[in-house]
């Protein structure tokens, strides 16, 4: 199995980690994770990609092992966390590489996509969302009335998404087995939400989501001049992104790979095999 090593670099005063492995002269291939998680998610598939691939997974700014400076001292907004990494990247000496996102993942990839049409060689995007079709009302309704208006009233449901409980409902909702996901994954995810001032952090993103959908029309604009390839492998079961999101890519690119698979938001804790197969499969095709 290839070595996974678990880094650190400071980028613009701020300490990211991240996880890297496989050959450094290999395509690379960028991992971003959504909320709550971090590249901790990412903990199986980074040594199957490895064989191959330059593999590397940061944790977000206010998320995993990163800094987490409190909502006072940085500007927590997507462009930032964008920024950050495409300043890792950059110090890395990654100017070209392969996306999957996941969640929050997406709208830094696509403003990452947007900033340099070139640095993309192809996106996996796992209930990864850039269309309005993909947004389950029934989830995102309160989301929506914090964004209109902030005051205790629509905080409330909107911090309710800070808790164990919320966080354990992203993780089995949508999943035929629950029992094959294990409760390290919310535990472990809880943990560093919970830490002194997070919840104002994570408050911050949650109204800032809000500058992700104007982008939309950018992105797939993006998409069409480009025809980047795209394979859209997702948990058709997630009550936050819905199965519409997936099918929307096909729209914009002629090509798109469109696998719905019975699983959630974090399909690769329930359907690993089946994911990671498609997605080298994928990655080998466009490498």
């Amino acid at each position: 199995m290839p070595d996974v090593h678990h880094r650190y670099a400071t980028v613009q005063g701020q300490r990211l980690f991240y996880r890297e492995a496989g050959p450094l002269d290999g395509p690379a291939v960028v991992l971003l994770h959504g909320y709550p998680t971090s590249s901790h998610m990412f903990r199986h598939l980074i040594p199957h990609l490895a064989d191959r691939y330059h593999v590397i997974a940061p944790d977000h700014l206010g998320f995993g092992l990163s800094d987490a400076p409190s909502a006072d001292e940085f500007d927590y907004t997507f462009d930032a966390l964008a920024d950050l990494t495409a300043g890792l990247l950059d110090q890395l000496g990654v100017p070209r590489y392969a996306v999957y996102v996941q969640d929050y993942g997406a709208p830094i990839a696509w403003r990452l996509a947007l900033r340099d049409r070139d640095a993309l060689t192809a996106i996996v995007t796992q209930n990864g969302n850039a269309y309005d079709e993909g947004f389950v009302p029934e989830f995102w309704q309160p989301i929506w009335a914090y964004h209109a208006e902030q005051n205790a009233e629509t905080e409330a449901p909107v911090r309710e998404a800070l808790t164990e409980e919320a966080i354990r409902w992203q993780y089995v909702s949508g999943v035929p087995d629950a029992s094959l996901v294990s409760p390290d994954t919310w535990r472990h995810d809880h943990r560093y939400i919970s830490r002194p001032g997070n919840d104002e952090v994570q408050l911050k993103l949650f109204l800032d989501y809000a500058t992700n959908p104007p982008m939309y029309p950018a992105l797939h604009e993006y998409l069409r001049d480009t025809q980047v390839p795209v394979l859209a492998v997702w948990g058709e079961n997630d009550p936050i992104f819905g199965p519409d999101g997936a099918r929307a890519f096909a729209r914009d690119v002629d090509d798109a790979e469109i696998h719905l698979l019975d699983g959630g938001h974090f399909l690769l804790e329930s359907k690993f095999d089946e994911a990671a197969k498609l997605i080298h499969d994928f990655l080998d095709k466009h490498r």
